[in-house]
């Protein structure tokens, strides 16, 4: 039993980093189209937060998808991958 939880854990991981991979790259698409960018922003933003809130529950989701909503509206913040790094925290620093 114990086999099949690591497992499912396992699958989860690689769902959720292949995910927000997937979503920093669609946020830092809108970086690198001219004027077209700024306003995919605005509809991106609080796609990108809703997201967050629904791939990592709890607080830390929460906390997630407001910094990630606020770093989509920021100019020139589409550089950081902020699902990215929420993986890497869930996943390594908040389980140690």
């Amino acid at each position: 039993m114990k086999q099949i939880e690591q497992l499912t854990d396992k699958r989860n991981q690689t769902r959720d980093l292949v995910l927000s991979l997937l979503f920093d790259a669609i946020g830092m698409m809108s970086f690198s189209i001219p004027l077209i960018g700024e306003f995919a922003d605005v509809v991106w933003a609080p796609l990108s937060g809703l997201i967050m809130v629904w791939m990592y529950k709890g607080t830390m989701g929460k906390v997630a998808g407001v910094v990630s909503f606020v770093e989509e509206l920021l100019p020139a913040t589409d550089i950081i991958p902020s699902f990215t790094l929420m993986w890497f925290y869930s996943y390594f620093i908040k389980k140690s």
